[in-house]
């Protein structure tokens, strides 16, 4: 680059070029620079993402607080973003697909909660299409499609058929379910309740570390799933340590923390009833919001840590603590 075509004063610059010629270059190298003021962040950009929150009253019986997208604090990845969105999903037309996942090993007594799972989908609105699988050799094995006919549905509820351990990993399940969700409408909320006791025998110890655990949270995050849980002590499993069963719920736990759902428990022994579970299942479906942010990111669409804080008061708010985040110009799915 030639020194003249600077269209700064010439005079100071050939005073300083006559002194110290090795000084030129480095003026000369500090205004290309100066001329690319995002040079040094060349590898950021703007992302993009999207995230399903529930809102709820702290007390039961009272109507939830109004909320608006200027009561949210978001940070992604430890970095502050950007609130491009935020809708409820009070309306008929916001559709939501959801599978009831059965442990292949749960056991004939699972049978006893049958009378809850067919008032809770007879319970569901025309938005909702449900369906049954049941956790079976590391898959996701339907009994049905999804649909919003409850009989349809209803018709693929019957005893898990699998021996102790048939569901290999519920983890490897649910990942399996992430990667063939038997839908493509991307713009229906995707949730999902397992019924298992969590415990992970390629891996049987309390690590949150357990890369079963996390691949299947991070297949989840991808495919933009809400996991919740119901804790129940499969076949065979009668026997099980506390250690075992602490092992399982904190598994559990984990998933439901990542994407925004949450872990159904009586502590260590199978609840009486599920009905008290399911019942605050349908409040949340009511109570769910779509969040949609922009933030920075580096690379390629990646799995980020999601901090979400909301100054409504008498609220509880529960979001996912991971997400997808794409880059701004891409479509996401």
């Amino acid at each position: 680059m030639r020194v003249d075509s600077w269209n700064g004063p010439r005079a100071p610059l050939r005073e300083i070029h006559m002194k110290n010629p090795g000084t030129v270059i480095w003026v000369a190298t500090l205004m290309l620079f100066g001329s690319a003021p995002g040079l040094s962040q060349s590898e950021s950009e703007q992302g993009q993402g999207q995230a399903v929150v529930t809102v709820l009253p702290k007390h039961e019986g009272e109507l939830p607080a109004s909320v608006t997208g200027q009561d949210l604090s978001v940070k992604v990845d430890g970095r502050p973003a950007h609130v491009t969105s935020w809708k409820s999903f009070q309306s008929p037309e916001n559709s939501l697909e959801l599978v009831l996942l059965i442990d292949g090993s749960a056991g004939s007594a699972v049978g006893n909660q049958f009378d809850s799972i067919e008032r809770f989908v007879k319970s569901l609105p025309p938005n909702i299409k449900a369906a049954i699988a049941y956790m079976q050799n590391g898959s996701a094995i339907f009994s049905g499609p999804l649909s919003a006919d409850h009989a349809e549905v209803l018709r693929g509820l019957h005893l898990p058929a699998g021996s102790p351990g048939s569901s290999a990993s519920p983890y490897f399940c649910l990942s399996d379910l992430a990667k063939h969700w038997p839908s493509e409408d991307h713009g229906a909320r995707r949730e999902v309740v397992m019924v298992t006791d969590g415990i992970d025998l390629y891996y049987p110890e309390i690590d949150l570390d357990d890369p079963y655990l996390q691949a299947a949270i991070a297949d989840s995050v991808r495919a933009r799933l809400v996991v919740y849980s119901i804790y129940w002590q499969g076949k065979g499993n009668a026997g099980n340590s506390s250690f075992e069963n602490n092992t399982g719920q904190s598994l559990l736990a984990a998933v439901s923390e990542a994407t925004g759902g949450k872990n159904f428990t009586s502590g260590m022994s199978n609840p009486v009833s599920f009905q008290p579970f399911l019942d605050e299942l349908t409040r949340r479906f009511r109570n769910q919001y779509e969040l949609g942010f922009t933030s920075s990111m580096v690379g390629k669409p990646q799995v980020e840590t999601l901090k979400l804080k909301l100054s409504a008061p008498g609220t509880e708010i529960d979001s996912p603590g991971q997400v997808m985040v794409y880059p701004a110009d891409t479509a996401q799915k």
